[in-house]
């Protein structure tokens, strides 16, 4: 007899593996936080597991991958909306942070958030933000797998980035016994660093294997104030600073050219597409059939809810898919299983954790979803992926697994009061209102 943790049985196993294969009548033998294997049901008396799930009805599928968040600016979900960008942050967001950030608040809307997050089926967060630490227990406290950042905005920075690095170590070695933690250089834009600070990260991002996470190509006025500047497009200007010699994950990339995308083609750099926030913020479409023809890394992200207004990452997909197919007039660009894989192992590539993380493989961490589709906008199912990326709702992710840990069981989450949320929620709003006198 062969002793493990959990054992997953019935359902559609959608492995995301490189052959990308769906298996039925198999089981799931999980130990340790990790996949030991998927064989086939007739080996199943050889196991004997704490826990038997029946998944029977159900999708099994990896957990999503966010890769481009900003958690604690849940708070500020439905504040200024219908404004452009720079109007949106200059004269309302970055006014109102100023005035109501500190570490209480940051910690209870990243602990809004991930449990928002949860909910909705993601289980890694690639996450943008100030005090880092705050972002950093919520997520633990949630059983959130997350990657949180150095957040810089330093428009006059002149120096080497020694601090930027000595601070992340201090942070690595402080939460080194957090296996769902981790931490990135996150210089928050061209328009609001210096030169030193782009060329400081990338060298610290490539000596210590931190990530770079940026934004890149959001908007038309960040392209042409970069050309105007700088005498370069702003993938151009980044390059020049050695940012693409690290490994960085370019939030949005609306405005990038054909020659800009060359630059990072075999490099280890990826786009988070995000789509929801650059359409409602005006700011465009980027041009993912050019991305896909040079065979960029591409993988999906949320934005913060501020933008976007929710957390949906299968919503997003799905919007995302379909936009894209109607703008190129081509029904077959960016097919479901295509899609579904820019929220799992593209995801997991974007962010250098394919090894770990993205799919249903032996060794690899056993973070995944089960789904019911029992019910009638799932029936009757021909092909899973088409129903992830065009018919499942959020809604019908039944249970979310990180690590070999439970954080949602039949919709109820593990480690988190949600009425307690909504009522801490409630009382920022009072506060907020109270500030904009709305």
């Amino acid at each position: 007899m062969i002793y493990c943790d959990t054992i997953i049985k019935g359902g559609i196993f959608v492995t995301m593996d490189p052959e990308f294969r769906i298996l039925n009548q198999h089981f799931m033998v999980i130990d340790k936080g990790r996949i030991v294997n998927i064989l086939n049901i007739d080996q199943l008396g050889k196991f004997q597991s704490k826990k038997l799930i029946d998944a029977s009805g159900c999708l099994i599928t990896p957990g999503f991958i966010n890769t481009h968040s900003h958690m604690p600016m849940t708070y500020f979900r439905g504040l200024a909306d219908d404004l452009p960008l720079d109007v949106w942050l200059n004269d309302y967001i970055w006014p109102l942070e100023a005035k109501m950030l500190t570490t209480d608040f940051i910690y209870d809307a990243s602990l809004h958030s991930a449990a928002e997050m949860i909910k909705n089926g993601i289980t890694l967060t690639n996450d943008m933000y100030f005090q880092k630490e705050c972002i950093a227990d919520a997520c633990i406290k949630a059983g959130l797998r997350v990657i949180v950042s150095k957040a810089i905005i330093a428009p006059e920075y002149s120096g080497d980035g020694r601090e930027f690095g000595e601070e992340l170590q201090v942070f690595e070695a402080l939460y080194k016994d957090q296996a769902l933690v981790e931490c990135s250089l996150a210089p928050h834009a061209i328009y609001t660093c210096s030169d030193d600070v782009y060329s400081s990260c990338a060298r610290l991002a490539a000596e210590h294997g931190w990530l770079l996470h940026t934004h890149l190509s959001e908007t038309q006025k960040e392209l042409e104030d970069c050309l105007k500047v700088h005498g370069k497009r702003p993938l151009e200007y980044l390059a020049s600073l050695g940012v693409l010699e690290a490994r960085c994950t370019f939030a949005h990339g609306v405005w990038l050219s054909g020659k800009e995308m060359e630059l990072m083609e075999g490099k280890m750099s990826a786009i988070s597409l995000c789509t929801d926030s650059n359409l409602k913020l005006g700011n465009g479409i980027a041009p993912i059939k050019e991305m896909l023809k040079r065979k960029l890394n591409l993988s999906i992200g949320t934005d913060g809810v501020a933008s976007n207004n929710n957390l949906d990452i299968l919503e997003e997909l799905s919007t995302t898919a379909k936009l894209h197919k109607a703008i190129n007039h081509d029904p077959e660009l960016l097919p479901a299983q295509d899609a579904f894989a820019l929220i799992t192992i593209d995801g997991a590539r974007a962010l250098g954790k394919e090894q770990e993380l993205g799919s249903l493989e032996t060794g690899k961490y056993a973070d995944l979803l089960i789904i019911d589709i029992q019910n009638l906008q799932s029936q009757p199912l021909y092909n899973p992926y088409s129903q992830l990326v065009y018919a499942i709702g959020a809604e019908q992710i039944r249970d979310v697994m990180i690590a070999g840990d439970f954080v949602m069981k039949d919709r109820q989450l593990i480690y988190l009061d949600e009425a307690e949320l909504i009522i801490t929620a409630q009382a920022y709003q009072t506060k907020i209102s109270q500030e904009l006198k709305l």
